[in-house]
């Protein structure tokens, strides 16, 4: 019974164990900032992403047309007026580049947080029970990795339809296997532990045991496989809009702005059009990449530096 109180009487020593971090004054916060502080481009990129989410928030007030407004200037070059030139039916570039950041956001945290949703809870479950409930779950989750992943989000999208919606809800329910699985073997481990041992003495419920125990400690992997979803949620998006079967014209989408260039004229005399949304969708996605690699480090319990 001693060794029940000491993990749920808050014992700091014991909580630090389970965690990882090393005992000692400095607090679990300082110590994962300090890890994460050594990457520098992870860094930059959490700079980079906080400048794109203010950009994206306040693009009315940064931007001085509508993304859907017609100007004058058709297909123009840059200019004081037009920074980033205008598209072929006299649309502002930058306007629609700063908007676009908003459709990019939405998708990769809308997306991600439905795939971590649905794959978490079946992990948890999946994992906990054993059994037939583990086999049903891992033999649908074979299922579904079992076809090819583009492929199958380009059936969906063609018979759903296009929309920012139905691209979020798309990739989003497509998307848990991933995480079902790397939640089921953390579970795995995680289960035989003393502190879940204790609970279960205790008598505590199974919902209680799985939520309140269990999932605290598999929520470092989730988060670093989240990082890496939305990054390949924003690059699904945006060839999903290239083809057209994402975020349709007017609204602004960097992958549809890439669909002009697939035109030779555009290609070669009017850069202005397609260098900027790709070099916009390069940056976010090495940006959010960094940042994950950062996060797998710190919240490495091995990692007692």
């Amino acid at each position: 019974m001693n060794l029940i109180k000491r993990y749920f009487a808050g014992r700091p020593d014991a909580q630090e164990e389970r965690l990882g971090w090393p005992e000692g004054e400095e607090s679990s916060r300082v110590l994962f900032w300090r890890r994460f502080r050594r990457h520098k481009l992870a860094v930059a990129g959490l700079i980079v992403l906080g400048i794109l989410t203010l950009c994206a928030i306040f693009a009315p007030f940064i931007t001085a047309y509508k993304p859907t407004a017609i100007t004058e200037s058709f297909g123009a070059p840059p200019s004081l007026q037009h920074w980033l030139g205008t598209d072929q039916v006299g649309r502002d570039q930058f306007s629609r580049l700063i908007y676009a950041a908003r459709v990019s956001l939405a998708v990769g945290l809308g997306s991600i947080l439905i795939s971590v949703i649905i794959g978490t809870v079946l992990g948890l479950v999946s994992g906990y029970f054993g059994g037939w409930v583990d086999s049903v779950i891992m033999r649908l989750t074979d299922i579904f990795m079992s076809f090819p992943y583009i492929m199958l989000i380009l059936v969906v999208a063609s018979i759903v339809g296009p929309g920012l919606t139905n691209i979020i809800l798309i990739l989003g329910v497509l998307g848990w296997p991933g995480v079902a699985r790397l939640v089921r073997g953390n579970v795995l481990s995680v289960k035989e532990s003393d502190f879940v041992k204790a609970g279960r003495v205790l008598g505590f419920g199974r919902t209680r045991i799985i939520f309140s125990h269990i999932l605290p400690n598999v929520v470092a992997p989730i988060l670093v496989y989240a990082t890496s979803g939305v990054a390949g949620a924003i690059l699904d998006e945006a060839a999903l809009s290239f083809l057209g079967l994402g975020v349709q014209p007017p609204t602004p989408s960097w992958g549809n702005m890439l669909a002009s260039a697939q035109s030779l004229t555009v290609l070669t005399s009017q850069p202005w059009l397609w260098v900027p949304p790709g070099l916009m969708i390069i940056l976010i996605v090495l940006s959010i990449n960094f940042v994950g690699d950062a996060l797998r480090d710190a919240l490495d319990p091995k990692n007692n530096k």
